[in-house]
């Protein structure tokens, strides 16, 4: 899993490739937690599901779903964190972890 910061674009580069739901999403909330508001977030999965859980999770957390694209065996995102998060990262470390 590649985890950086592409300088050229400023965006934040999440590489889930080959993880299953529930993994790219979580991941990628944790990552969004750690960034400031407008933040770019590029995520790559490959989890068909996550074509539906992404999008899903962005409108829930107050993100914007910039862009997908896909890219036959994988999928690209683009998220910027929203102004209004709903939850802390001390919020999601109390939470048990069936409730993720």
């Amino acid at each position: 899993m590649k985890d950086g910061k592409d300088e050229e674009r400023g965006e934040i580069l999440l590489d889930v490739i080959g993880q299953q739901c529930p993994l790219p999403v979580l991941r990628a909330r944790k990552r969004l937690l750690r960034l400031e508001a407008g933040a770019l977030l590029r995520v790559f999965a490959s989890d068909p599901v996550a074509r539906i859980d992404m999008p899903h999770f962005c409108a829930e957390a107050g993100h914007e779903l910039v862009e997908v694209r896909d890219r036959g065996t994988w999928i690209e995102f683009l998220i910027r964190r929203g102004n209004a998060v709903v939850e802390t990262e001390d919020d999601l470390l109390a939470k048990p972890v069936k409730s993720l």
